[in-house]
Protein backbone atom coordinates (compact mmCIF):
# COMPACT_ATOMS: atom_id res chain seq x y z
CA UNK A 1 0.00 0.00 0.00
CA UNK A 2 1.52 3.35 -0.86
CA UNK A 3 2.58 5.54 1.99
CA UNK A 4 0.51 8.66 2.46
CA UNK A 5 2.95 11.38 1.40
CA UNK A 6 3.30 15.09 1.89
CA UNK A 7 1.58 15.93 -1.38
CA UNK A 8 2.42 18.64 -3.88
CA UNK A 9 -0.98 20.18 -3.13
CA UNK A 10 -0.99 22.56 -0.15
CA UNK A 11 -4.55 21.57 0.79
CA UNK A 12 -3.81 17.85 1.01
CA UNK A 13 -3.97 16.24 4.45
CA UNK A 14 -0.55 15.19 5.71
CA UNK A 15 -0.74 11.69 7.16
CA UNK A 16 2.10 9.60 8.52
CA UNK A 17 2.80 6.42 6.55
CA UNK A 18 0.92 3.57 8.21
CA UNK A 19 2.71 0.39 9.21
CA UNK A 20 2.84 -2.44 6.68
CA UNK A 21 0.87 -5.33 8.28
CA UNK A 22 0.67 -9.03 7.48
CA UNK A 23 -2.34 -9.74 5.31
CA UNK A 24 -3.00 -13.48 5.45
CA UNK A 25 -6.11 -13.22 7.63
CA UNK A 26 -7.44 -10.04 6.04
CA UNK A 27 -8.01 -10.95 2.42
CA UNK A 28 -9.80 -14.23 1.75
CA UNK A 29 -11.49 -15.60 -1.34
CA UNK A 30 -15.24 -15.29 -1.76
CA UNK A 31 -16.69 -18.84 -1.98
CA UNK A 32 -18.31 -19.78 -5.30
CA UNK A 33 -17.69 -16.34 -6.85
CA UNK A 34 -16.57 -16.56 -10.50
CA UNK A 35 -13.68 -14.13 -10.69
CA UNK A 36 -10.53 -13.68 -12.70
CA UNK A 37 -8.17 -16.50 -11.65
CA UNK A 38 -5.37 -15.52 -9.28
CA UNK A 39 -1.74 -16.15 -10.12
CA UNK A 40 -0.74 -19.53 -8.63
CA UNK A 41 2.74 -18.17 -7.91
CA UNK A 42 1.44 -15.25 -5.81
CA UNK A 43 3.67 -14.84 -2.72
CA UNK A 44 2.59 -11.83 -0.71
CA UNK A 45 3.93 -13.16 2.59
CA UNK A 46 7.31 -14.43 3.69
CA UNK A 47 7.58 -18.24 3.54
CA UNK A 48 7.17 -20.22 6.77
CA UNK A 49 10.35 -21.10 8.65
CA UNK A 50 12.02 -24.25 7.39
CA UNK A 51 15.21 -26.18 8.02
CA UNK A 52 15.62 -26.83 4.33
CA UNK A 53 17.76 -24.43 2.29
CA UNK A 54 15.72 -21.81 0.45
CA UNK A 55 15.15 -22.36 -3.25
CA UNK A 56 15.06 -19.40 -5.62
CA UNK A 57 11.55 -18.65 -6.82
CA UNK A 58 10.88 -19.04 -10.54
CA UNK A 59 10.46 -15.91 -12.61
CA UNK A 60 6.89 -15.16 -13.61
CA UNK A 61 5.47 -11.96 -15.08
CA UNK A 62 2.63 -11.85 -12.56
CA UNK A 63 4.62 -12.74 -9.44
CA UNK A 64 5.52 -10.16 -6.78
CA UNK A 65 9.11 -9.13 -7.30
CA UNK A 66 11.89 -10.53 -5.13
CA UNK A 67 15.22 -8.73 -5.29
CA UNK A 68 16.90 -11.58 -3.45
CA UNK A 69 15.62 -14.31 -5.76
CA UNK A 70 13.75 -15.93 -2.86
CA UNK A 71 10.11 -16.14 -1.92
CA UNK A 72 9.72 -12.70 -0.36
CA UNK A 73 8.45 -9.33 -1.49
CA UNK A 74 10.24 -6.00 -1.66
CA UNK A 75 8.44 -2.62 -1.40
CA UNK A 76 7.89 -1.26 -4.89
CA UNK A 77 7.51 2.10 -6.56
CA UNK A 78 4.41 2.40 -8.76
CA UNK A 79 4.33 4.87 -11.66
CA UNK A 80 0.86 5.78 -12.95
CA UNK A 81 1.14 6.52 -16.68
CA UNK A 82 -2.09 8.46 -17.26
CA UNK A 83 -1.63 9.13 -21.00
CA UNK A 84 -5.32 8.29 -21.53
CA UNK A 85 -6.51 9.65 -18.21
CA UNK A 86 -7.20 7.87 -14.95
CA UNK A 87 -10.35 6.53 -13.34
CA UNK A 88 -10.91 4.27 -10.36
CA UNK A 89 -11.83 1.21 -12.41
CA UNK A 90 -8.84 1.68 -14.74
CA UNK A 91 -6.50 1.85 -11.75
CA UNK A 92 -7.84 -1.30 -10.07
CA UNK A 93 -7.73 -3.15 -13.39
CA UNK A 94 -4.13 -2.09 -14.01
CA UNK A 95 -2.98 -3.17 -10.54
CA UNK A 96 -4.74 -6.53 -10.95
CA UNK A 97 -3.09 -6.88 -14.37
CA UNK A 98 0.25 -6.27 -12.65
CA UNK A 99 -0.28 -9.08 -10.15
CA UNK A 100 -2.62 -7.98 -7.34
CA UNK A 101 -4.90 -10.94 -6.53
CA UNK A 102 -8.41 -10.27 -7.90
CA UNK A 103 -10.06 -12.61 -5.39
CA UNK A 104 -8.52 -10.70 -2.48
CA UNK A 105 -9.71 -7.38 -3.93
CA UNK A 106 -13.22 -8.79 -4.41
CA UNK A 107 -13.31 -10.14 -0.85
CA UNK A 108 -12.24 -6.78 0.60
CA UNK A 109 -14.90 -4.89 -1.37
CA UNK A 110 -17.58 -7.42 -0.36
CA UNK A 111 -16.71 -6.92 3.33
CA UNK A 112 -17.86 -3.27 3.09
CA UNK A 113 -21.44 -4.37 2.39
CA UNK A 114 -21.81 -1.38 0.07
CA UNK A 115 -24.02 -3.23 -2.40
CA UNK A 116 -21.27 -3.83 -4.96
CA UNK A 117 -20.05 -7.05 -6.58
CA UNK A 118 -16.84 -6.87 -8.59
CA UNK A 119 -15.28 -9.00 -11.31
CA UNK A 120 -12.33 -8.89 -13.69
CA UNK A 121 -12.14 -9.50 -17.43
CA UNK A 122 -9.32 -9.69 -19.96
CA UNK A 123 -10.03 -7.29 -22.84
CA UNK A 124 -8.22 -5.34 -25.57
CA UNK A 125 -8.17 -1.61 -26.14
CA UNK A 126 -6.91 -0.63 -29.59
CA UNK A 127 -4.91 -3.86 -29.71
CA UNK A 128 -3.43 -3.59 -26.19
CA UNK A 129 -4.29 -6.41 -23.78
CA UNK A 130 -5.65 -5.08 -20.49
CA UNK A 131 -7.77 -6.02 -17.47
CA UNK A 132 -11.25 -4.50 -17.11
CA UNK A 133 -12.55 -4.06 -13.56
CA UNK A 134 -16.35 -4.38 -13.47
CA UNK A 135 -18.53 -3.20 -10.60
CA UNK A 136 -22.16 -4.33 -10.42
CA UNK A 137 -23.81 -2.02 -7.90
CA UNK A 138 -27.32 -2.06 -6.50
CA UNK A 139 -29.24 1.06 -7.45
CA UNK A 140 -29.55 3.34 -4.42
CA UNK A 141 -31.27 6.71 -4.28
CA UNK A 142 -29.89 7.81 -0.90
CA UNK A 143 -26.64 9.79 -1.00
CA UNK A 144 -23.91 9.03 1.51
CA UNK A 145 -22.03 11.50 3.68
CA UNK A 146 -18.32 11.24 4.40
CA UNK A 147 -18.94 9.97 7.94
CA UNK A 148 -21.02 7.06 6.59
CA UNK A 149 -18.32 6.06 4.11
CA UNK A 150 -15.57 6.30 6.72
CA UNK A 151 -17.54 4.02 9.03
CA UNK A 152 -18.01 1.46 6.23
CA UNK A 153 -14.28 1.42 5.54
CA UNK A 154 -13.36 1.14 9.22
CA UNK A 155 -15.69 -1.86 9.61
CA UNK A 156 -14.41 -3.62 6.47
CA UNK A 157 -11.93 -6.50 6.38
CA UNK A 158 -9.03 -4.35 5.19
CA UNK A 159 -5.50 -3.87 6.48
CA UNK A 160 -4.84 -0.71 8.54
CA UNK A 161 -2.81 0.74 5.67
CA UNK A 162 -5.57 0.14 3.14
CA UNK A 163 -8.18 1.65 5.48
CA UNK A 164 -6.11 4.74 6.18
CA UNK A 165 -5.37 5.32 2.52
CA UNK A 166 -8.99 4.83 1.42
CA UNK A 167 -10.20 7.26 4.10
CA UNK A 168 -7.57 9.79 3.00
CA UNK A 169 -8.82 9.58 -0.60
CA UNK A 170 -12.42 10.17 0.45
CA UNK A 171 -11.38 13.10 2.61
CA UNK A 172 -9.71 14.64 -0.43
CA UNK A 173 -12.94 14.14 -2.37
CA UNK A 174 -14.92 15.65 0.48
CA UNK A 175 -12.68 18.73 0.58
CA UNK A 176 -13.02 19.22 -3.17
CA UNK A 177 -16.81 18.76 -3.20
CA UNK A 178 -17.20 21.08 -0.21
CA UNK A 179 -15.21 23.80 -1.96
CA UNK A 180 -17.04 23.37 -5.27
CA UNK A 181 -20.50 23.56 -3.65
CA UNK A 182 -19.51 26.00 -0.90
CA UNK A 183 -20.83 23.84 1.96
CA UNK A 184 -19.17 22.36 5.08
CA UNK A 185 -17.52 19.01 4.45
CA UNK A 186 -19.90 17.35 6.94
CA UNK A 187 -22.85 18.28 4.72
CA UNK A 188 -21.39 17.09 1.42
CA UNK A 189 -23.56 14.55 -0.42
CA UNK A 190 -21.18 12.38 -2.39
CA UNK A 191 -23.49 11.66 -5.36
CA UNK A 192 -21.45 9.72 -7.95
CA UNK A 193 -18.29 9.51 -5.86
CA UNK A 194 -20.22 8.19 -2.87
CA UNK A 195 -22.07 5.55 -4.85
CA UNK A 196 -21.26 1.88 -4.38
CA UNK A 197 -19.22 1.65 -7.58
CA UNK A 198 -16.91 4.50 -6.57
CA UNK A 199 -16.47 3.05 -3.09
CA UNK A 200 -15.52 -0.23 -4.76
CA UNK A 201 -13.07 1.62 -7.02
CA UNK A 202 -11.28 3.52 -4.25
CA UNK A 203 -11.16 0.66 -1.75
CA UNK A 204 -10.19 -1.77 -4.51
CA UNK A 205 -7.27 0.44 -5.54
CA UNK A 206 -6.02 0.86 -1.97
CA UNK A 207 -6.26 -2.88 -1.31
CA UNK A 208 -4.43 -3.63 -4.60
CA UNK A 209 -1.59 -1.26 -3.68
CA UNK A 210 -1.32 -3.03 -0.34
CA UNK A 211 -1.33 -6.50 -1.91
CA UNK A 212 1.51 -5.49 -4.23
CA UNK A 213 3.41 -3.94 -1.31
CA UNK A 214 3.69 -0.62 -3.14
CA UNK A 215 5.63 1.83 -1.01
CA UNK A 216 5.67 4.91 -3.25
CA UNK A 217 3.29 6.18 -5.94
CA UNK A 218 4.29 8.70 -8.63
CA UNK A 219 1.88 9.95 -11.29
CA UNK A 220 2.61 11.27 -14.76
CA UNK A 221 1.11 14.42 -16.21
CA UNK A 222 -2.61 13.67 -16.49
CA UNK A 223 -4.65 13.66 -19.71
CA UNK A 224 -8.01 15.02 -18.53
CA UNK A 225 -9.87 14.85 -21.86
CA UNK A 226 -12.20 17.54 -23.16
CA UNK A 227 -15.82 18.24 -24.08
CA UNK A 228 -18.60 17.85 -21.51
CA UNK A 229 -19.79 15.24 -19.03
CA UNK A 230 -23.28 14.53 -17.68
CA UNK A 231 -23.51 14.59 -13.88
CA UNK A 232 -26.14 14.87 -11.13
CA UNK A 233 -25.62 18.63 -11.39
CA UNK A 234 -26.30 18.69 -15.12
CA UNK A 235 -23.93 19.03 -18.06
CA UNK A 236 -20.45 20.19 -16.97
CA UNK A 237 -17.26 20.98 -18.90
CA UNK A 238 -14.31 18.59 -18.77
CA UNK A 239 -12.46 18.49 -16.48
CA UNK A 240 -15.37 18.59 -14.04
CA UNK A 241 -15.00 21.20 -11.26
CA UNK A 242 -14.06 18.64 -8.61
CA UNK A 243 -11.53 16.99 -10.92
CA UNK A 244 -9.88 20.32 -11.74
CA UNK A 245 -9.69 21.21 -8.05
CA UNK A 246 -8.24 17.82 -7.09
CA UNK A 247 -5.52 18.20 -9.73
CA UNK A 248 -4.67 21.77 -8.74
CA UNK A 249 -0.89 22.17 -8.94
CA UNK A 250 -0.44 18.98 -10.98
CA UNK A 251 0.60 19.00 -14.67
CA UNK A 252 -2.43 18.28 -16.87
CA UNK A 253 -3.24 18.41 -20.59
CA UNK A 254 -5.99 17.50 -23.06
CA UNK A 255 -5.44 15.20 -26.02
CA UNK A 256 -7.57 12.71 -27.89
CA UNK A 257 -11.34 12.23 -28.05
CA UNK A 258 -13.73 14.82 -26.60
CA UNK A 259 -14.77 12.81 -23.54
CA UNK A 260 -13.99 12.78 -19.84
CA UNK A 261 -10.78 10.77 -19.53
CA UNK A 262 -10.04 11.57 -15.89
CA UNK A 263 -12.82 11.19 -13.32
CA UNK A 264 -13.06 12.73 -9.85
CA UNK A 265 -12.44 9.29 -8.37
CA UNK A 266 -9.24 8.77 -10.37
CA UNK A 267 -8.08 12.31 -9.65
CA UNK A 268 -8.71 11.84 -5.92
CA UNK A 269 -6.66 8.64 -5.71
CA UNK A 270 -3.79 10.15 -7.71
CA UNK A 271 -3.72 13.40 -5.74
CA UNK A 272 -4.08 11.81 -2.30
CA UNK A 273 -1.58 8.96 -2.68
CA UNK A 274 1.04 10.22 -5.15
CA UNK A 275 4.22 11.70 -3.73
CA UNK A 276 4.50 13.85 -6.85
CA UNK A 277 3.49 14.29 -10.47
CA UNK A 278 5.89 14.32 -13.41
CA UNK A 279 8.55 12.16 -15.04
CA UNK A 280 8.95 8.48 -14.21
CA UNK A 281 11.37 8.05 -11.31
CA UNK A 282 14.63 6.15 -11.84
CA UNK A 283 13.93 2.51 -11.07
CA UNK A 284 14.51 -1.04 -12.20
CA UNK A 285 11.26 -2.14 -13.87
CA UNK A 286 9.98 -5.50 -12.64
CA UNK A 287 6.58 -5.62 -14.35
CA UNK A 288 3.76 -3.55 -15.83
CA UNK A 289 -0.02 -3.71 -15.96
CA UNK A 290 -2.77 -2.19 -18.09
CA UNK A 291 -6.23 -1.25 -16.83
CA UNK A 292 -8.95 -0.79 -19.45
CA UNK A 293 -11.36 2.11 -19.62
CA UNK A 294 -14.97 1.61 -20.66
CA UNK A 295 -14.58 3.00 -24.20
CA UNK A 296 -12.42 1.62 -27.00
CA UNK A 297 -11.25 4.62 -29.02
CA UNK A 298 -9.81 4.28 -32.53
CA UNK A 299 -6.23 5.50 -32.68
CA UNK A 300 -5.73 5.62 -28.90
CA UNK A 301 -5.46 2.76 -26.42
CA UNK A 302 -7.86 3.76 -23.65
CA UNK A 303 -5.83 2.21 -20.84
CA UNK A 304 -4.00 3.27 -17.71
CA UNK A 305 -0.52 1.78 -17.48
CA UNK A 306 1.15 1.07 -14.14
CA UNK A 307 4.89 0.45 -14.02
CA UNK A 308 6.26 -1.26 -10.92
CA UNK A 309 9.92 -1.25 -10.01
CA UNK A 310 12.59 -0.88 -7.38
CA UNK A 311 14.49 2.40 -6.93
CA UNK A 312 17.93 2.75 -8.49
CA UNK A 313 20.91 4.85 -7.43
CA UNK A 314 19.58 8.15 -8.79
CA UNK A 315 17.06 9.32 -6.23
CA UNK A 316 15.67 12.20 -8.24
CA UNK A 317 14.34 12.30 -11.81
CA UNK A 318 11.97 15.22 -11.94
CA UNK A 319 10.24 17.13 -14.67
CA UNK A 320 11.46 20.72 -14.40
CA UNK A 321 10.82 23.99 -16.17
CA UNK A 322 13.70 26.01 -17.59
CA UNK A 323 13.18 29.79 -17.70
CA UNK A 324 15.57 31.82 -19.86
CA UNK A 325 16.03 35.48 -20.73
CA UNK A 326 18.65 37.38 -22.78
CA UNK A 327 19.53 40.64 -21.00
CA UNK A 328 21.87 43.37 -22.32
CA UNK A 329 20.76 46.56 -20.55
CA UNK A 330 20.96 45.88 -16.82
CA UNK A 331 23.45 46.70 -14.07
CA UNK A 332 25.35 43.53 -13.07
CA UNK A 333 24.63 44.33 -9.42
CA UNK A 334 20.90 44.13 -10.15
CA UNK A 335 21.41 40.82 -11.95
CA UNK A 336 23.25 39.41 -8.93
CA UNK A 337 20.39 40.49 -6.66
CA UNK A 338 17.84 38.88 -8.99
CA UNK A 339 19.76 35.59 -8.83
CA UNK A 340 19.76 35.69 -5.01
CA UNK A 341 16.03 36.38 -4.92
CA UNK A 342 15.22 33.57 -7.36
CA UNK A 343 17.14 31.09 -5.20
CA UNK A 344 15.48 32.44 -2.07
CA UNK A 345 12.04 31.82 -3.57
CA UNK A 346 12.72 28.19 -4.49
CA UNK A 347 14.62 28.04 -7.78
CA UNK A 348 16.53 24.77 -8.06
CA UNK A 349 19.41 26.53 -9.80
CA UNK A 350 20.19 29.93 -11.34
CA UNK A 351 23.08 30.76 -13.68
CA UNK A 352 24.40 33.67 -15.76
CA UNK A 353 26.26 33.12 -19.03
CA UNK A 354 28.03 35.89 -20.99
CA UNK A 355 26.75 36.07 -24.58
CA UNK A 356 27.02 38.32 -27.61
CA UNK A 357 23.58 39.56 -28.65
CA UNK A 358 22.28 41.26 -31.79
CA UNK A 359 24.19 44.26 -33.09
CA UNK A 360 27.29 42.91 -31.35
CA UNK A 361 26.15 43.94 -27.89
CA UNK A 362 27.53 41.96 -24.91
CA UNK A 363 24.86 40.62 -22.61
CA UNK A 364 23.94 37.78 -20.27
CA UNK A 365 21.82 34.68 -20.56
CA UNK A 366 19.87 34.24 -17.31
CA UNK A 367 18.77 30.62 -16.86
CA UNK A 368 16.49 29.44 -14.04
CA UNK A 369 15.65 25.80 -13.29
CA UNK A 370 12.33 25.52 -11.46
CA UNK A 371 9.83 22.96 -10.28
CA UNK A 372 6.77 23.06 -12.58
CA UNK A 373 4.49 24.29 -9.81
CA UNK A 374 6.86 27.24 -9.12
CA UNK A 375 7.33 28.21 -12.75
CA UNK A 376 4.89 31.13 -12.87
CA UNK A 377 5.99 32.64 -9.55
CA UNK A 378 9.65 32.57 -10.56
CA UNK A 379 8.85 33.93 -14.02
CA UNK A 380 7.18 36.93 -12.37
CA UNK A 381 10.31 37.51 -10.27
CA UNK A 382 12.41 37.59 -13.45
CA UNK A 383 10.04 40.19 -14.93
CA UNK A 384 9.95 42.33 -11.78
CA UNK A 385 13.68 42.20 -10.94
CA UNK A 386 15.20 42.47 -14.43
CA UNK A 387 14.68 44.57 -17.54
CA UNK A 388 13.63 41.72 -19.85
CA UNK A 389 10.38 42.00 -21.83
CA UNK A 390 10.14 38.30 -22.68
CA UNK A 391 11.02 34.82 -21.46
CA UNK A 392 11.53 31.37 -22.93
CA UNK A 393 10.06 28.52 -20.89
CA UNK A 394 10.47 24.85 -21.78
CA UNK A 395 10.37 21.50 -20.07
CA UNK A 396 13.35 19.33 -19.15
CA UNK A 397 14.20 16.44 -16.85
CA UNK A 398 16.42 16.83 -13.82
CA UNK A 399 18.20 13.74 -12.52
CA UNK A 400 20.29 13.74 -9.36
CA UNK A 401 22.20 10.90 -7.77
CA UNK A 402 21.48 9.87 -4.20
CA UNK A 403 23.91 11.50 -1.83
CA UNK A 404 24.88 11.45 1.83
CA UNK A 405 27.00 13.55 4.16
CA UNK A 406 30.08 12.46 6.07
CA UNK A 407 31.92 14.66 8.57
CA UNK A 408 35.73 14.57 8.74
CA UNK A 409 38.21 16.19 11.11
CA UNK A 410 41.16 18.22 9.84
CA UNK A 411 43.80 20.04 11.86
CA UNK A 412 41.87 23.25 11.15
CA UNK A 413 38.40 22.00 12.10
CA UNK A 414 35.50 19.85 10.93
CA UNK A 415 34.38 19.68 7.29
CA UNK A 416 31.31 18.01 5.79
CA UNK A 417 31.91 15.89 2.70
CA UNK A 418 29.18 15.17 0.17
CA UNK A 419 29.29 11.55 -1.06
CA UNK A 420 27.36 10.26 -4.09
CA UNK A 421 25.85 6.80 -4.43
CA UNK A 422 28.61 6.00 -6.94
CA UNK A 423 31.34 6.85 -4.42
CA UNK A 424 32.34 10.29 -5.70
CA UNK A 425 32.92 12.87 -2.99
CA UNK A 426 33.54 16.60 -2.53
CA UNK A 427 34.23 18.70 0.58
CA UNK A 428 31.52 21.29 1.29
CA UNK A 429 32.76 24.64 0.02
CA UNK A 430 31.18 26.79 2.75
CA UNK A 431 32.77 24.70 5.51
CA UNK A 432 36.19 24.96 3.88
CA UNK A 433 35.74 28.69 3.28
CA UNK A 434 34.92 29.36 6.95
CA UNK A 435 38.01 27.45 8.09
CA UNK A 436 40.19 29.29 5.57
CA UNK A 437 38.95 32.68 6.82
CA UNK A 438 39.31 31.71 10.48
CA UNK A 439 42.78 30.16 10.14
CA UNK A 440 44.34 32.33 7.45
CA UNK A 441 45.28 29.17 5.54
CA UNK A 442 44.77 29.06 1.76
CA UNK A 443 41.39 27.64 0.74
CA UNK A 444 42.98 25.11 -1.62
CA UNK A 445 44.99 23.70 1.29
CA UNK A 446 41.88 23.34 3.45
CA UNK A 447 40.13 21.45 0.61
CA UNK A 448 43.17 19.18 0.16
CA UNK A 449 43.24 18.46 3.91
CA UNK A 450 39.50 17.56 3.84
CA UNK A 451 40.01 15.21 0.88
CA UNK A 452 42.94 13.51 2.64
CA UNK A 453 40.95 13.14 5.87
CA UNK A 454 38.01 11.58 4.04
CA UNK A 455 40.22 9.06 2.22
CA UNK A 456 41.88 8.06 5.49
CA UNK A 457 38.50 7.70 7.21
CA UNK A 458 37.11 5.40 4.51
CA UNK A 459 40.09 3.04 4.25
Amino acid sequence: MPSLPQSVHPSHPSLAPPARPLRAALYTKIPNEPIFPANPLQTNLLPPPTNEPATPAPAHPGQPFSSTGYNETVPLTCYLDAFSGISGDMLVGALADAGAQPDSIAAAVASLEAGAVVSFEKVKRNGIGATKYHVAAEEAHAHRHLSHIVKMIENGALSPRAKESAIAVFRRLGEAEAQVHQVPIEKVHFHEVGAADSIADIVGACVAFDLLDVDTVVCSAVNVGSGTVKTDHGLLPVPAPATALLLSGAPVYSRGPEVELTTPTGAAVASALSTRFGAMPPMKIVRTGFGAGTHDFPGQANVLRVILGTPTAADEALAVSVIEANIDDLNPQVLAFAMEKLLEFGALDVSLQPIIMKKGRPGHLLRVIAKPEQREALAQIVFSETSTFGLRIYGAERRVQARSWKEVKTQYGKVRVKVSSEGYYAPEYEDCRKLAVASGIALKQIIAEANFAYLNQTR
